[in-house]
């Protein structure tokens, strides 16, 4: 498919808008789960709300990956939105008389992990497909900000949806803009050209479709840099609480709308100056505003850091991305970019389970969870520093 020299198409806004309707469906639930769960009596288990979500969102990325090069983008990208969609639907039975308990709620986060091991990959190879390959840093800042919007604005309305109505309006609140993301996408055009039709054989998985060796350095300091979201997104609610802050959403929205400008501004240099120098400094921000999480002991200094984190996320995702299709085959760009969120998925997973164990529900344990997650995106900006000498 030729490529335009602008990045601002039609095709373009639509994949930002269905991304922003993606990011709000899922991360709405976020900061009302472990509330949920401690309500069926499953407090000790919070750290497997996220755990398990991610778990089978990087497990699905191979396939993903695979599908996204053979079938093509737009039916991984609606597949993706189509469990979104369902999974809504499900939480309320949860809380019901027939399925309430604690095993029913993580099972059925396990389900919903699917969806965003598919629909991140689809969309992030169909924008690769259509932008320049010279303002692809650009490219996917900008569809990163339409992301993160979706982010900042889902855990908001959540909160106060939950907070007026009850939970079941937030569950088909997330399943409906779902279902409008997959709206949006049911007239694309799509841009792989050679396509196949689906096959069951498709989903025999060799060790090729599981990592792609051209993608390791960002997907490395990838795995790295997301141990540190993986503690952020479980311990924020209850450390939000603990300092008395109120609206629990309230920290998610604002480090993401921290990151919405830097994101635009990190892929324009990026494209200019290089990813690792970018990513160099973004996993050395990130480290600082994990120490200031560590050591936060008022709303002020939480929120503060919570500003700190998002101008680290602004500059190192959409970096990242661009990194990993940089060093991929236009004919394997699904599965490089499957390697990367793997990566991405097994850091959140194993960040929210580690931060969740040193919790331990004790509010004197906060500091050494986000302290020794924060070693984590050092051990990246040393990484890249070596990288860059070399």
């Amino acid at each position: 498919m030729e490529q335009p020299r602008t990045i601002y198409t039609t095709a373009f806004f639509l994949l930002c808008l269905s991304s922003f309707l993606f990011f709000a469906s899922f991360n709405m639930l976020i900061p009302e789960l472990p509330g949920y769960l401690t309500s069926l009596g499953g407090a000790e288990y919070k750290g497997y709300l996220i755990s398990l979500f991610t778990l089978t969102a990087g497990l699905s990325r191979p396939f993903s990956g695979r599908l996204t090069d053979t079938i093509g983008r737009v039916p991984v990208m609606a597949l993706g939105s189509v469990v979104c969609f369902i999974c809504g639907f499900l939480y309320p039975l949860v809380g019901s008389v027939w399925f309430n308990s604690i095993a029913a709620l993580l099972l059925l986060r396990l389900v919903h992990g699917f969806s965003t091991g598919f629909k991140p990959t689809g969309t992030s190879a169909y924008v690769a497909d259509i932008v320049p390959d010279e303002r692809r840093g650009e490219a996917m800042g900008v569809l990163g900000l339409s992301g993160s919007i979706g982010m900042a604005f889902g855990p908001a309305l959540g909160a106060w949806l939950t907070d007026s109505f009850g939970l079941n309006p937030l569950f088909y609140t997330s399943s409906t803009l779902a279902l409008l993301s997959i709206v949006i996408l049911l007239n694309m055009k799509e841009t792989l050209a050679e396509r196949v039709r689906f096959r069951w054989s498709l989903l025999k998985i060799s060790r090729r479709d599981v990592f792609e060796p051209a993608v390791l350095a960002p997907s490395l300091v990838t795995f790295l840099n997301s141990f540190s979201f993986g503690a952020v997104i479980t311990l924020a609610p209850d450390f939000s609480q603990a300092l008395q802050v109120g609206n629990k959403g309230l920290f998610f929205t604002v480090f993401t709308i921290s990151s919405l400008a830097i994101r635009f501004l990190a892929g324009k240099i990026s494209d200019q100056y290089g990813r690792r120098p970018i990513l160099c400094v973004a996993s050395l921000i990130l480290t600082a505003a994990m120490l200031l999480l560590a050591f936060s002991t008022s709303p002020f200094s939480f929120l503060l850091a919570g500003v700190v984190f998002g101008i680290s996320m602004g500059m190192y995702s959409p970096t990242a991305q661009a990194w990993t299709v940089d060093l991929s085959h236009a004919g394997n760009r699904g599965r490089a970019l499957a390697t990367m969120y793997i990566a991405l998925e097994a850091g959140i997973g194993l960040g929210a389970y580690l931060s969740a164990f040193l919790y331990g529900n004790k509010t004197d344990r906060f500091s050494l969870a986000f302290l020794v997650t924060a070693v984590f995106s050092l051990i990246s900006f040393l990484y890249l520093v070596y990288k860059q000498k070399k």
